[in-house]
């Protein structure tokens, strides 16, 4: 056993990920969070003085693989635009020594899409048959890859401000579902939708589900910016509010943080998280009202694919 880590670059990240069947060790993950035979820390921050940037640290611990694993995301306020990346270190428990160090950029784009994925199987009508992608960046076409096989979409449709003009991901979004439709106009991909995936890096509201035409499950990931949500905060009141994890998305997303200070909302009317929903302690919505997931993302989600990679390339030594 070698005593250095593992150093992988995004493009074997990449190469490793694809071998692993990731919605299947997220949800494994959520049950034993639910069993409290993993744990999570809410998310730190470390701002840069004068506005600079900042590195945000997820924590997590995964006690029955026996790993400890941080992964920690510089943003650097940049002339030419902020630079953001991200490094996972996986740990033992055993020994204390790193095992892995792992570009984090392709476990975060993967993690994203499949932990969308994850709920939209657990929350989405079994029947549901429209679905909606607002975005069309490398973090949408992962969430297309792994939502694709969920249900049996009849229509697919994808908006995003210049997807009209560019030829390319065009076909890299056809490439992963051949019959989708590119939409004219967010209104017209998200008309009469079961399910609508928001995965944009806006810093504010794409739709605002009072203009939805019938109750629909609507989930978002929202970006790295202050307070950056993609609902208008106030339209929470009226929706039956999920989230990937309740002890810390509600003190990290943008719409809930300010939903609660300025329109009365509170966060003990999250209806339920992950490792609820894959506890079987929540129950499917029966969609009188719309439905949101909101998902920030968790340092365990990252450690736990971090393990998998490093359980990969030790049955390949």
């Amino acid at each position: 056993m070698s005593s250095m880590p593992y150093v992988i670059d995004q493009a074997q990240a990449r190469q490793l990920l694809a071998q692993i069947d990731v919605p299947q060790i997220l949800r494994k993950l959520f049950r034993d969070l639910a069993a409290g035979s993993a744990v999570q820390p809410a998310q730190q921050c470390v701002e840069f003085p004068q506005g600079a940037g900042d590195f945000i640290n997820y924590l997590g611990v995964l006690a029955e693989d026996g790993v400890y694993g941080v992964k920690t995301s510089p943003y650097i306020v940049r002339e030419q635009g902020a630079l953001v990346t991200a490094w996972t270190l996986l740990m033992s428990m055993k020994t204390g020594q790193p095992l892995l160090l792992c570009d984090a950029g392709e476990l975060t784009t993967v993690r994203t899409a499949a932990t969308t994925a994850v709920a939209i199987d657990a929350l989405a009508p079994v029947n549901a048959t429209r679905l909606a992608i607002i975005g069309s960046g490398k973090v949408a076409r992962a969430h297309l890859h792994y939502v694709k096989p969920l249900r049996d979409w009849q229509t697919i449709s994808v908006y995003s401000p210049s997807l009209l003009e560019d030829a390319e991901t065009q076909a890299a979004l056809k490439a992963i579902a051949p019959g989708l439709k590119i939409a004219a106009s967010r209104e017209t991909a998200v008309v009469d939708a079961d399910v609508i995936m928001l995965c944009t890096s806006s810093a504010g509201p794409v739709i605002d589900p009072v203009k939805l035409s019938k109750p629909a499950l609507i989930t978002s990931i929202s970006t790295n910016a202050p307070r950056a949500h993609e609902v208008p905060p106030q339209s929470l009141n009226n929706m039956q509010v999920l989230c990937d994890y309740r002890l810390t998305t509600p003190g990290s997303a943008g719409e809930m943080l300010i939903a609660a200070e300025q329109h009365g909302w509170s966060e003990d009317s999250v209806v339920g998280d992950l490792a609820d929903l894959l506890s079987e302690k929540v129950q499917r919505p029966d969609y009188q009202r719309h439905v949101f997931f909101r998902s920030i993302g968790l340092g365990l989600e990252d450690i736990a694919l971090a393990n998998a990679i490093y359980h990969l390339i030790n049955q390949h030594h």
